[in-house]
């Protein structure tokens, strides 16, 4: 899912980490939209991202995967806000 709200990169549930090998980094804090923080642990990934691997940082929360903002960052994102609707993702600037 896309996550707008979601200011990070990635954000992936616990049972994934022990299977993808990640590195992890720090504790993090972050005020979600109903004004409670949660507490979690912050990894370092490679992934590929537009045809080429990016380091990101991936944070575990007990929830479904969720792309954020910081991962979208340059890219135009266009939403067909329908059920079955088509998500696009471009690069803003050519490489």
């Amino acid at each position: 899912m896309i996550d707008t709200g979601f200011d990070g990169t990635l954000t992936l549930p616990p049972a994934l980490f022990a299977t993808l090998g990640v590195v992890w980094r720090r504790r993090g804090r972050a005020l979600l939209a109903d004004g409670s923080e949660s507490l979690f642990d912050s990894y370092e990934a490679i992934v590929g991202w537009d045809g080429e691997p990016r380091r990101i940082a991936v944070d575990e929360a007990d929830i479904d995967p969720l792309v954020g903002m910081s991962l979208l960052h340059g890219y135009e994102l266009t939403v067909q806000a329908i059920e079955g609707g088509t998500v696009i993702i471009q690069p803003l600037l050519q490489r």
